[in-house]
């Protein structure tokens, strides 16, 4: 089994947040008439696996601007929902499927991946159905709700020889992209002291509230932001975990699961991040300091509208889909038969991490993480 190191390389982050131009080609004449000036682009065709509000208000809209992908299916419980949407974006209902018929999907060579979208505790099924299928696999995060569920979707792909990636949009934010090559500048980093907050106000009854589904509480939801910002900032993974839970303000809502945590990250060499999540709370912010400069991030995890400022003055980009350039990047790797730049590794690395935090905070002492 790999296992997840510093081997994630600032250099090959930045490589893959832009896609190589198709070669250009000689206009050619035949019967008289113009060829095209460059080949068709190949499309990976993709299947949503889960129609909820992610995949709906984010993917779908992405998977339309993307160049190398192209909706061509979903796998949904709800077949009038799967009528829907094969009316709506024009695949034929034929590619509509079932949690219950994804083997079936081996028998469909338009769909090449499928993005899986349910809630936490299923995405270790789902991966494993679809790699069995022979599908490439990118799933959202958290990864799932245990390393041992991460080293089963792992060995599944591996097994089917086919990729699985892990929902790291922010690797393709320019404003994540520029903090990354920041910390790398020796006239700037490396960054040696750091916090982070990242929560929301949880007013309804769903299954982030449910233990069973989700795998905790807003660590599993909005902390996994703040845990990769941390890694991506350093280019290192944490050694040490301190953490506790802070007391709960509504106990009779949150029955099963947290509602705010803090925790301390160890990295080697002494750097530390501080951080927080809550869903009792309304912030998105980082900070990170070098002995040289400081970045911070007033609004630092949203889909759009992020903000940066540093020690050498505020940093502007102009406004992208985060998704399409991740769906993208993913659609590429596998059309160019090379590592994914968001890899399962990588998802099973931060899921070590949480299962720290966890463990730290029930038990009041500092976790040495093991990545092995």
């Amino acid at each position: 089994m790999n296992t997840p190191s510093s081997w994630i390389s600032r250099r090959r982050f930045i490589r893959n947040s832009s896609l190589a131009a198709s070669a250009a080609v000689l206009a050619q004449r035949l019967w008289g008439a113009d060829a095209p000036a460059t080949p068709p682009v190949k499309k990976l065709g993709v299947a949503l696996l889960g129609l909820g509000g992610y995949a709906t208000g984010q993917l779908q809209p992405a998977l339309a601007e993307t160049k190398f992908c192209e909706l061509r299916g979903v796998v949904t419980g709800s077949p009038d929902k799967g009528t829907a949407w094969s009316k709506k974006f024009n695949f034929p209902a034929k590619n509509i499927y079932s949690y219950d018929s994804m083997a079936q999907l081996a028998d469909n060579p338009a769909i090449d991946v499928v993005y899986v979208v349910t809630p936490n505790a299923l995405h270790a099924e789902h991966t494993i159905k679809a790699a069995k299928a022979g599908k490439h696999v990118i799933c959202e995060k958290p990864m799932a709700c245990s390393v041992a569920d991460c080293d089963k979707m792992l060995a599944a792909c591996k097994s089917a020889q086919r990729s699985l990636s892990i929902g790291y949009r922010l690797h393709f934010d320019p404003y994540h992209q520029k903090m990354v090559s920041l910390a790398a500048d020796p006239n700037f980093g490396p960054f040696t002291k750091m916090s982070g907050e990242n929560g929301f106000t949880m007013f309804t009854d769903q299954w982030r509230m449910h233990h069973p589904l989700s795998g905790g509480g807003p660590l599993m939801d909005m902390g996994i932001y703040v845990v990769h910002a941390a890694c991506m900032a350093t280019n290192a993974n944490p050694i040490a975990i301190t953490a506790k839970e802070i007391p709960k303000t509504r106990p009779e809502f949150f029955k099963d699961v947290e509602e705010a945590l803090d925790w301390t990250m160890e990295f080697p060499g002494g750097a530390t991040a501080v951080c927080q999540t809550s869903y009792s709370k309304n912030y998105g912010h980082f900070h990170a300091e070098s002995a040289k400069g400081w970045l911070d991030f007033p609004i630092a995890f949203n889909y759009n509208g992020l903000r940066l400022n540093t020690s050498t003055g505020p940093v502007t980009f102009p406004p992208m889909r985060q998704q399409a350039a991740h769906l993208d990047a993913i659609a590429r790797s596998i059309l160019d038969k090379k590592d994914s730049p968001t890899p399962g590794e990588l998802g099973r690395r931060d899921m070590v991490i949480i299962e720290g935090i966890y463990q730290a905070a029930a038990s009041g002492q500092r976790v040495e993480l093991k990545y092995a």
